[in-house]
C-alpha cells in the first residue's frame, strides 16, 4: 500500500518512520528542507523536500497523513481532498498499532499542556506512560518504541489533529475551555468549535467526558455526548468541584487546593481535570493527592525564571492566544508590566480591554504590535521581544512583575512557542542584578 506523507516535522518524521516498519510503501514531501533526509532514504522512505513535486498529485495513494498545522484549504491538500483521498493526521495512524495503550484525551483552547502533564505525572507513579501528541512528542514516536505494550496515554490533542483522526476513542476527555482561536486556520469560530468536540465522539457508556459548567461554549455545545458526563466547576456544585478547601469527586476528597505549588485558580481546574482522569484510569485518590502537591509549573506556563533587581520575571510564552493571557494576569494580585506580540492568528484582542488594569505597562512587539497597542493609551511599541524586554528593565521598580504573555503564536520572529521562551529566558539570565 502507497502512503503519502505532507509536512516532516515530529508526527510526520515518526508516522513515516512507523508505516514504513509496518510494511507500506512511504513517500514524505515538505515544502521546506528535510533535515532527516538520508536517515529516512536509508530506511527506504522516499523524500521530496523544498517543494511539493507535481508528480505526487498524479500518483495513487491509499491515502494521506498530513501535518496538523497545514489548512485543508492548502492547494497541495486540497487536491486530495477533491480527489477524496482519505486524510487523516498521524493520531489516526498510531492508534492503529498500540492495541494496548488506553488514553486521557485533553482539548480545548487552553490548559491543555499543564493539565497532560498533571495526568502523565500522575498515571507514571502507577503505570506504563507517557504524556504524547500536541504537548510536543508524536503518538507515532511513542507507539514507534512502546506500541507492544500496555500503557497509559495523557493525550494532549489540538482541534487540527482531531479534524483527521476519525477512529479515535479515549476512555476518558475533556475540552477544558472554548475561546476564539486558529482562525487562521478554519474558516469559522463554529467549525473550530465543532472540531473540538470531535474529542467524544467515539465514546461509549462506560467512558467518561468531563464537563466544564462554567464555560458557556462548552455548556451550550456538549449536548449529545454518548458516554457517562462528570461536571466539573470552580464555582457551582458539580460531580467535581471545589468544596471549601478541597478538590471532591462524587462527594470524596481528591486533594486540597491549597497545597498545589502552581499560581491561579485556572491550575486548580487543571488539577482538578487531571485528577478526575486519572482516578478514572485507575489511580488511587492518595496518588494522585501525593503528586499534585510536588507539581512544579511547566517550561513556558507562567514559569518564574529570576528575579532582578528585586523584579520578578516569568516566562508565559505558551499564552499563545488572548485566553491565556487573561489567564496569566489573573494570576497575580498586583499589576504586571506586560510584553505581549507575535503571528496574528485572526481572533482580534477586545476580550483583553477588561484586563488592562492588571497591566502596569503594555509593551508591544512583532507583528502585531500596532493592533495591540490601542488596548492602553501609554502603551510602548517596539520591534521586537529583546526590544521589549530591555523597555521592561528599564521601567521595572522593585516589587515589579515582568510576564512576557504574548497573546499571540510566534511565527512571525520564532520557530514555536518553545524557541520563544528558551530565548526569554536567557535573555532575562543576561539581566544585570
Amino acid at each position: 500500500m502507497k502512503v503519502l506523507v505532507i509536512g516532516c516535522a515530529k508526527s510526520g518524521l515518526w508516522v513515516s518512520k512507523l508505516l514504513n516498519r509496518e510494511g507500506y510503501e512511504v513517500t514524505i514531501t515538505d515544502k521546506k528542507e528535510i533535515k532527516e533526509k538520508e536517515e529516512l532514504e536509508a530506511l527506504g522512505v522516499k523524500v521530496y523536500d523544498n517543494g511539493h513535486p507535481e508528480f505526487l498529485m498524479n500518483t495513487e495513494w491509499d491515502f494521506v497523513v498530513k501535518n496538523p498545522g497545514i489548512p485543508y484549504s492548502n492547494p497541495f491538500v486540497h487536491y486530495f481532498t477533491e480527489k477524496n483521498v482519505p486524510l487523516y493526521t498521524e493520531i489516526e495512524i498510531a492508534i492503529r498499532y498500540a492495541k494496548h495503550f488506553s488514553y486521557g484525551a485533553i482539548t480545548g483552547t487552553n490548559g491543555k499542556t499543564t493539565t497532560t502533564t498533571m495526568l502523565y505525572e500522575i498515571l507514571k507513579k502507577k503505570y506504563l506512560a507517557f504524556a504524547s501528541g500536541n504537548i510536543g512528542t508524536a503518538l507515532s514516536e511513542t507507539v514507534y518504541h512502546y506500541g507492544d505494550q500496555e500503557a497509559k496515554i495523557s493525550l494532549e490533542i489540538s482541534a487540527l489533529q482531531l479534524v483527521g483522526c476519525p477512529s479515535f476513542h479515549p476512555v476518558a476527555s475533556v475540552i477544558m475551555n472554548l475561546t476564539p482561536d486558529h482562525l487562521d486556520f478554519f474558516d469559522t469560530l463554529d467549525d473550530y468549535y465543532n472540531a473540538k468536540c470531535l474529542v467524544y465522539r467515539n465514546q461509549t457508556e462506560d467512558d467518561w467526558f468531563l464537563k466544564n459548567l462554567d464555560d458557556k461554549e462548552v455548556m451550550a455545545r456538549c449536548t449529545n455526548v454518548p458516554c457517562k458526563v462528570v461536571t466539573f466547576s470552580l464555582y457551582q456544585k458539580a460531580d467535581l468541584m471545589v468544596d471549601g478547601e478541597w478538590v471532591t469527586l462524587f462527594g470524596e476528597k481528591l486533594f486540597r487546593k491549597d497545597d498545589l505549588k502552581v499560581v491561579g485558580m485556572h491550575n486548580v481546574q487543571n488539577a482538578m481535570v487531571a485528577a478526575a482522569m486519572a482516578y478514572k484510569m485507575g489511580v488511587d485518590q492518595a496518588t494522585i493527592r501525593e503528586t499534585l502537591q510536588n507539581f512544579e509549573a511547566i517550561e513556558h506556563r507562567i514559569e518564574y525564571v529570576k528575579t532582578v533587581k528585586g523584579v520578578k520575571y516569568y516566562n508565559d510564552s505558551k499564552g499563545t492566544n488572548v485566553d491565556s493571557t487573561v489567564m496569566a494576569l489573573r494570576a497575580f494580585d498586583q499589576p504586571v508590566i506586560l510584553l505581549a506580540g507575535g503571528h496574528d492568528k485572526k481572533t482580534g484582542f477586545a476580550d483583553l480591554y477588561n484586563y488592562t488594569d492588571k497591566m502596569k505597562y503594555l509593551i508591544t512587539f512583532g507583528e502585531t504590535k500596532e493592533e495591540l497597542s490601542h488596548l492602553k493609551k501609554d502603551s510602548i511599541i517596539v520591534e521586537n521581544m529583546k526590544e521589549a524586554l530591555e523597555k521592561a528593565y528599564e521601567l521595572a521598580k522593585e516589587g515589579d512583575i515582568v510576564l512576557l504573555s504574548p497573546a499571540c503564536s510566534s511565527y512571525d520572529q520564532f520557530k514555536n512557542f518553545e524557541e520563544r521562551g528558551r530565548i526569554f529566558k536567557d535573555y532575562v539570565r543576561q539581566l544585570k542584578d
